[in-house]
């Protein structure tokens, strides 16, 4: 179906601001000097390193999925899922597992049959996924499952590549290897039963008689396994749904078991996110179920792995099914407790704070991101940020055809989906607009250009090419509905403004780089495993007559981040708050010098080093003990009087006692204010989250 409106209207309505508009002003066909066009792009973007000594998941506000971390000499190494995105498989490096770098990707493309070259077919969901990372004897090893295909092997002496690729006599799901002492390999992969077997030594098949099956079905050991040794002890970490979303863990004394099976290490961390919106049924037609705050835990951090520092520090890395946006990587501290390595703190074993301390290192390092994310297209090369969608194809896209620019010359497709060498980045959270100049004057009748969302369903705004002209159109996948005007320009802005909270995002366009006018209605993001990825940005062009069209010239692609750090609101250190716990909707207060709910009292902020603060009133502090009992205490503060100051992924504010690892709250049914909250609830009914502004007058002190 198709709606038709006019440009008067669009003129008359509400119009998109732009917080970095500095950053989006259209670019001439001659476009500028390089250096001016690189330094007014948007440059901040998301650091989970808050400066202060403190990390706020996640590591990566962008989808990095099925992580595996290593640890050889100095460095940290990290990989993950790049599915049927080219170049696959990036290569992070870091030294104290916040603040990391790109080295390289180990495999440019993956061209495996027609459907990776979205030839008659396509490999969404499929490609490349849950990568065993390992090291032995001088020598980098990724180990990847690809469907339909043997395992995968890429190797490299250096990191930064080149990385040589060769593939297995074998297909191993979700396997993870282990290189043990007596330089014998071993692998383990499936599901819940999961077999063990011998590599031989050139690493492609297994030894012959070596296979055995681990466990019984119902032993509580899910897929996605890591496998290591440590202290002579066998582990294997895996990722188990049972009606809630958790790790478990198996250990033994000898490689073949038997294993003990420790059903939980992780469970329900979700930092309280909202099940958002998810696809209802197997569309077409395109159902989608509103987000549902009563489920619980089926957003839970799961499949990751673990590893220990130089300091003697363990710390696990996981991800977590954030919505549209994806799978997120965190960073959990790993508490050892009766032979077991629980992600999580010794009082709130299994949950994972989202703001905590640094690992510990000797030099502190530099805040450091793997990826610059807007890109002027002024280099001889593409930015390791960008991923094409499946196999592209070269010599019909180019850098230097018109230096400064992206050109993508149009292939025949039925639609976006099918579309070739479109050009990709992950979507990043929790808020991001990326704004695109597109030259769309070389067009060609039957084709279509523009900036998409790509996800399933998806959506883009672009310039179309008809016999009777130019057109700009919004297309909306879940409706089918185009929202069609006809062309102000045939160069223009074209922006998408996402709120990863909401799931929400907004399309609008640019003839001067100053006024933003929107065009078709909010689209509607959602988490689904069709791509088995988040939510990506896309620049693209295809031809829907069944050839090949003309070209269109993309310019400056902006991305603008809202909210970069681990607080959207900025610690109120020395200053005086009134707090409401937002379950009950009354304040936190002081009657009879005791804590009560209801009117809120006022509170000084004590800064108490590395995002942690003591709340005080008066001569006292807020005060908790081992069990979680709330009083206010004189004297200076101390562990008892400490709260991690932590805001939830919707920007709600937590407070974690220091005392216990629990969490602050007013129980909305007996009004008690009481520290033994594990974490917060999607659904708010526990009073963990509170509201917060700063009183009047703002008399605080402190320090």
């Amino acid at each position: 179906m198709m709606k038709t409106i006019s440009v008067e209207s669009l003129l008359k309505a509400v119009l998109i601001g732009s917080t970095a508009l500095g950053a989006s002003l259209l670019i001439t066909a001659t476009g500028a000097n390089a250096a001016g066009k690189e330094a007014a792009l948007s440059t901040e973007t998301w650091t989970a390193d808050n400066g202060d000594g403190s990390y706020t998941n996640p590591i990566f506000y962008d989808e990095f999925s099925d992580p595996d971390v290593i640890k050889v000499g100095d460095w940290f190494y990290l990989t993950g899922t790049t599915m049927h995105t080219m170049p696959g498989l990036p290569v992070l490096r870091s030294k104290d597992l916040v603040n990391w770098e790109f080295l390289s990707y180990a495999v440019d493309k993956l061209d495996l049959g027609p459907e990776y070259r979205l030839e008659g077919g396509n490999i969404y969901g499929r490609g490349i996924w849950a990568p065993s990372f390992r090291y032995h004897n001088g020598t980098f090893y990724i180990f990847s499952n690809v469907n339909g295909r043997m395992t995968q092997i890429f190797t490299a002496t250096d990191p930064r590549g080149p990385w040589t690729h060769r593939e297995m006599k074998r297909s191993l799901h979700d396997l993870s290897v282990l290189f043990d002492d007596d330089g014998k390999a071993y692998v383990v992969w499936d599901y819940q039963a999961m077999h063990i077997a011998q590599l031989t030594d050139d690493l492609t098949d297994i030894v012959p008689g070596t296979e055995k099956v681990l466990f019984d079905k119902d032993a509580g050991m899910g897929e996605g396994a890591h496998f290591y040794k440590f202290d002579g002890k066998y582990y294997i970490l895996s990722a188990n749904y049972a009606g809630q979303m958790r790790m478990s863990a198996a250990r033994a004394d000898s490689v073949y078991g038997p294993y003990e099976v420790n059903r939980s290490i992780s469970q329900g961390e979700d930092y309280g996110l909202v099940r958002g919106y998810r696809l209802n049924g197997k569309p077409p037609p395109f159902v989608l179920s509103p987000p549902d705050p009563s489920v619980r835990e089926s957003l839970s951090l799961h499949q990751g792995g673990i590893v220990q520092t130089d300091k003697g520090e363990w710390w696990g890395m996981s991800m977590m099914d954030s919505n549209s946006i994806g799978r997120l990587v965190n960073l959990s501290p790993v508490t050892w407790k009766d032979g077991w390595p629980y992600f999580g703190l010794p009082g709130n074993l299994g949950r994972t704070p989202r703001t905590w301390q640094k690992p510990r290192v000797d030099t502190p390092q530099p805040v450091k991101v793997p990826f610059e994310r807007s890109d002027s297209f002024d280099r001889a090369t593409l930015k390791p940020i960008w991923q094409w969608n499946h196999v592209p194809v070269d010599g019909q896209w180019s850098l230097a055809e018109r230096p400064g620019f992206l050109r993508l010359h149009t292939l025949p497709a039925k639609s976006f989906w099918e579309a070739r060498n479109s050009l990709t980045q992950r979507a990043i959270g929790p808020q991001s607009e990326p704004t695109v100049s597109l030259d769309g004057a070389h067009l060609q009748t039957g084709d279509t250009a523009g900036l998409a969302l790509l996800n399933y369903p998806y959506a883009w705004i672009g310039l179309e090419k008809t016999a009777e002209g130019l057109n700009l159109t919004v297309f909306d996948q879940t409706s089918g509905q185009y929202t069609r005007i006809k062309a102000p320009a045939a160069q223009i802005l074209l922006r998408a403004d996402c709120d990863f909270m909401t799931e929400k995002a907004r399309f609008s366009y640019s003839v001067d780089g100053k006024t933003f006018t929107p065009l078709g209605d909010p689209f509607t993001m959602v988490f689904q495993l069709t791509t088995f990825q988040g939510v990506r940005f896309a620049l693209f062009s295809f031809n829907d007559q069944g050839k090949a069209g003309g070209y269109a010239d993309f310019d400056r692609f902006d991305l603008y981040q809202k909210h970069p750090h681990g607080t959207m609101k900025p610690i109120p250190y020395k200053s005086r708050i009134q707090l409401t716990s937002l379950g009950s909707g009354k304040g936190l207060g002081v009657k009879d010098n005791a804590l009560a709910a209801g009117a809120s009292g006022e509170f000084d902020v004590l800064n108490m080093g590395t995002g942690r603060v003591a709340l005080q009133t008066g001569d006292r502090f807020v005060s908790v003990n081992g069990s979680g009992q709330v009083s206010l205490k004189k004297g200076p503060p101390g562990p008892g009087e400490t709260f991690q100051w932590i805001e939830t992924l919707t920007g709600e504010l937590t407070l974690m006692s220091l005392a216990n690892d629990r969490f602050l709250r007013i129980d909305p049914a007996t009004l008690q204010v009481i520290a033994d909250s594990a974490g917060p609830l999607p659904d708010g009914t526990d009073g963990v989250r509170f509201g917060w502004h700063k009183a009047s007058g703002n008399g605080g002190g402190g320090r």
